[in-house]
């Protein structure tokens, strides 16, 4: 990360604390709203990044993909004084819609006095070329709710109405404590600030494995937005997490319950199919660890593994 990265976002204690999004209007038919409008809208994501991971399953599992089109990036960030994204897996290196090579492009045209990082997920309007949305945390819940109309039929509600305040203070929990806690571990910097992390990631760990022994999924028999956001951050825990962010009490293999419900998810379309182990290996490895001065990235693990039978189908939780 650049130096600009730990200034911004790193207190006095040495403790990570993210930056704001900029980019927060919401979709919907009120008025100031974004316009839900099929075609008009790109999403830019690596697939090396958790928080637009899991957008693109959202997107995936609903059935938006003619809705909202997509564009990757590089999951090695550019060599440039910025924390940028860029389009060189591209023909020509740039994004074959907007004809931009870097995130940077968008976000500048929507703010050209934007100061924060360029992040991913990233909505691009196509009517101008400008980021009008990087929530992360919100980003899922519009396309559950506000893009209905286009998701396909059959499709998962994955944000029942019944649920959605059980969810909203689960999604809390696994963003302080599992989704964000892993950086806050892997990006502080003083020791009290990254045992801190630690316990709280293994401790919210644990709960998780005792819960999911009670059910399938976090909600039952049906998968919610909930199992997505925990998901991608156990997708990346052992490939990334354990070893580049020092979380290396426990593998999530050594989990039975958490281990058997990620590859439970992982079969399914959706997950897997747009999980990129090498993406996620080479970003964390080259560009989010503190030191790797030869720029290795790990071999391992194994990731056969991944696709043994997880029985978790066949398990009466009642």
């Amino acid at each position: 990360m650049s130096k600009k990265f730990i200034t911004d976002e790193i207190e006095t204690s040495g403790k990570f604390k993210r930056q704001k999004n900029q980019f927060t209007t919401a979709f919907g038919a009120e008025e100031g709203n974004l316009p839900v409008e099929s075609g008009r809208y790109r999403l830019f994501w690596s697939p090396a990044c958790p928080w637009a991971h899991r957008s693109v399953i959202v997107r995936s599992l609903l059935g938006l993909q003619d809705a909202v089109s997509l564009g990757t990036l590089d999951p090695i960030r550019p060599d440039v004084e910025r924390t940028d994204w860029a389009f060189t897996l591209d023909e020509h290196g740039e994004d074959p819609v907007l004809k931009i090579k870097y995130l940077s492009e968008a976000y500048l045209k929507a703010d050209p006095d934007y100061k924060g990082r360029f992040t991913v997920p990233a909505v691009v309007d196509l009517t101008t070329g400008k980021v009008v949305n990087n929530d992360y945390f919100n980003l899922t819940r519009y396309w559950e709710v506000e893009w209905k109309k286009y998701q396909k039929p059959g499709a998962p509600d994955l944000y029942p109405e019944e649920l959605r305040e059980e969810i909203d203070e689960l999604n809390e929990i696994l963003f302080h404590e599992i989704n964000n806690g892993v950086y806050k571990a892997g990006f502080a910097r003083s020791q009290d600030a990254y045992e801190e992390a630690y316990r709280l990631v293994f401790h919210r760990l644990a709960w998780l494995e005792e819960r999911l022994g009670r059910g399938r999924y976090l909600f039952g028999d049906e998968i919610t937005e909930s199992d997505i956001r925990l998901y991608v951050t156990l997708a990346r825990f052992d490939v990334a997490y354990y070893n580049g962010f020092h979380l290396n009490r426990n593998l999530i293999s050594d989990f039975p319950n958490l281990w058997g419900y990620v590859r439970d998810l992982y079969a399914q379309p959706g997950f897997g199919d747009t999980t990129d182990f090498e993406a996620i290996k080479k970003h964390y490895h080259l560009c989010a660890v503190s030191s790797n001065p030869y720029s290795l990235v790990p071999k391992g693990p194994d990731l056969s593994i991944w696709k043994t039978p997880h029985g978790r189908d066949r398990i009466n939780f009642k």
